[in-house]
């Protein structure tokens, strides 16, 4: 009996998948153990690269900072009231102190650190912290460039400057380079367990790309969407976007961005000869994935997609070469964008490239490699250098005309991939060739 049962689990789908998702109690110990490296392994060298010797962070309950969420220990989901975390930096031993002026500890990793007797009032507490560690500089979560490093409140901010001592208030900075850092940076650690959480969307992907979930002239791109999201719930999984699913076909529509991110129909009849798009992508131990690929919905006697559709598809793959060769460290999300997009255009490529840092958010802090509407460059978050051990959702199309349709078609590629200071590698391979729906 115990045999039969497996065996429905495998031709169903669904042992592969769920084998790989950790149990909730696993998740949390794992959760910790990445926070543990990222504060005593990655945290000191950042701090001193960044020359950022004291950084505060500050956040009231339900209105986290969300550099504070990436700190908190697995079994918070909030912050406490309001929860105050101190990191002080030792350039001697470059080790970091981390202390909470709260009541209890934050985790195992950092001590509560306030004396309620002494001090009653907890910016107090702060602010005596602050005058012994008498630091050089003192990082608030301040940012005009990315809403990641922004998280200070307005109260807080005004709070914090109030309760300050007058002869520290000159050392108080942003935590921008600090925090973007903190975002961006990958551990050992977390790229040991980054290619499952690829695999898994791939796996996804592919299941629902299949004649066992897409019915042609019965299966509408919602019907798809909603499958992703249900899939994921079963799993134990959720993702920090809403899927979309999306048809290119010989009929008179011609691409438009707009219509492909926001106004797309949402319930499109699938049928044979269609190219089918999704974008998805899951949160799995804290961690991101941002995936987009292509399929091929067979029609009655063929067995492969059309040469031009195949040759388009090549395109988009030798555009996301032409972009992670650029990755050369200290260069700047604008200078990369430019040059792949000169690259691309002398080798006849029609390009559009709006690549993102990805990690512990889908869009992500770090340099900022064009946006869909600013080919040109991105102000402020596009001027921020490329640094090691980073990870990237390589996004992008290329137009090119299908003379079977009478129209150009975009074939919109969205990959992971990791970059270690030397070089750029695919965090789980990257779809090369259209995955192909057949159903007869």
């Amino acid at each position: 009996m115990r045999k039969f049962i497996l065996f429905l689990l495998l031709i169903n789908g669904y042992l592969f998948s769920s084998a790989q998702v950790l149990s909730e109690r696993e998740q949390s110990r794992v959760v910790d153990e990445i926070l543990h490296e990222r504060f005593t392994v990655l945290l000191p060298q950042l701090m001193e690269r960044t020359g950022i010797d004291m950084w505060v962070v500050i956040s009231r309950e339900y209105n986290e900072d969300p550099v504070l969420k990436t700190m908190l220990p697995s079994t918070w989901l909030s912050a406490r009231r309001t929860t105050m975390l101190v990191f002080n930096y030792d350039p001697k031993t470059k080790t970091v102190e981390k202390s909470a002026i709260a009541r209890y500890n934050v985790g195992e990793a950092i001590k509560a650190a306030w004396d309620m007797q002494k001090f009653p009032d907890q910016w107090d507490a702060l602010m005596d912290l602050i005058s012994q560690k008498n630091p050089k500089k003192i990082g608030l979560n301040i940012s005009k460039d990315y809403g990641h490093a922004d998280g200070l409140d307005h109260t807080h901010h005004d709070l914090f400057m109030k309760k300050l001592p007058a002869a520290l208030q000159s050392r108080v900075v942003s935590a921008e380079p600090l925090a973007v850092a903190w975002l961006e940076s990958r551990t050992e650690r977390e790229m040991q367990v980054y290619p499952q959480l690829v695999k898994i969307s791939h796996d996804i992907i592919a299941e629902a790309f299949s004649a066992k979930v897409i019915t042609p002239g019965v299966t509408t791109t919602d019907d798809l969407v909603w499958w992703f999201r249900q899939k994921l719930t079963s799993l134990g999984l959720s993702t920090w976007f809403h899927p979309s699913v999306a048809v290119q076909r010989s009929d008179s529509t011609s691409f438009e961005h707009l219509r492909s991110f926001s106004n797309r129909p949402k319930d499109d009849l699938i049928r044979p000869g269609d190219l089918l798009h999704v974008d998805f992508g899951i949160t799995y131990l804290r961690l991101n994935t941002d995936v987009q690929q292509h399929a091929y919905v067979l029609r009655p006697g063929e067995t492969d997609a059309p040469a031009s559709i195949k040759k388009a598809f090549a395109y988009s793959n030798r555009l996301q070469d032409i972009l992670t060769a650029q990755f050369k460290t200290g260069r700047t999300g604008n200078q990369m964008l430019l040059a792949a997009l000169a690259q691309a255009k002398s080798e006849g490529i029609v390009p559009s490239i709006y690549t993102h840092p990805l990690g512990l958010h889908g869009h992500a802090a770090g340099p900022t490699i064009g946006m869909w509407d600013m080919q040109q460059g991105v102000p402020g978050s596009g001027d921020y250098p490329l640094y090691p051990h980073t990870a990237y959702s390589i996004e992008l199309n290329s137009s090119t005309f299908i003379p079977e349709w009478g129209k150009d078609i975009r074939i919109m590629l969205e990959e992971d991939g990791f970059f270690d200071g030397k070089t750029f590698r695919y965090i789980g391979g990257r779809q090369e060739k259209l995955l192909l729906v057949k159903y007869f």
